[in-house]
């Protein structure tokens, strides 16, 4: 007897599962994030002007070409995303621009830490670096996280395998990618006011 067929046998239906599990997902992310800055700001405000020890460096400049880059990934991953949509062959062009444009932002974030590390800003010297080091490490094991399921994707829509019908994998690989972007605004903006 054959078995009854399930809403999941539909592409639409497993597209919107799919969207709802991706919300849940980022929403225990936000909560994590969230918690997180809270608790960065908590401490900067509870110690006040002692926080900043002196003679602490200022954030790196490359934090802010870094910052540059994230945003331009986000505009090639919703141009790659558009193309997929309507099964365009530039798919596959965007999401080589995201994925280069998402390794060089974690360059930048390399080289940002190691410029600190020189001038003597190491992770146990004072709750000023330590928290720096944890919520700029914090978004980057995401970012890196995320970079498997984008070099698939990538592979995928370099051969054109996004059309109107099914463009799942990329519709959710741009969530994922839009949600970091808008954490790491927030991350910067909290480092930048907090530095201050």
């Amino acid at each position: 007897m054959k078995d009854p067929a399930t809403p999941f046998d539909d592409p639409k239906a497993r597209y919107q599962a799919g969207l709802f599990g991706m919300w849940l997902f980022l929403i225990a992310l936000a909560v994590l994030f969230v918690s997180t800055i809270l608790g960065y700001v908590y401490v900067r405000v509870d110690n006040g002007a002692a926080f900043i020890p002196e003679g602490a460096p200022p954030l790196p400049r490359l934090l802010l070409a870094s910052t540059i880059a994230l945003l331009l990934s986000s505009y090639t991953m919703q141009r790659a995303l558009a193309a997929g949509r309507s099964g365009r062959r530039q798919q596959g062009s965007w999401m080589l621009a995201t994925l280069a444009l998402a390794i060089a932002f974690l360059a930048m974030q390399g080289m940002a830490w190691w410029q600190l590390i020189a001038q003597q800003m190491h992770v146990s010297d004072s709750l000023y670096a330590w928290s720096f080091y944890v919520l700029t490490a914090l978004h980057a094991a995401h970012v890196l996280g995320g970079l498997p399921p984008m070099i698939l994707t990538t592979i995928r829509a370099t051969r054109g395998a996004y059309t109107e019908r099914n463009h799942r994998g990329i519709a959710y690989c741009a969530m994922y990618w839009h949600f970091l972007d808008g954490v790491w605004l927030l991350l910067y903006a909290t480092l930048l006011l907090g530095g201050t």
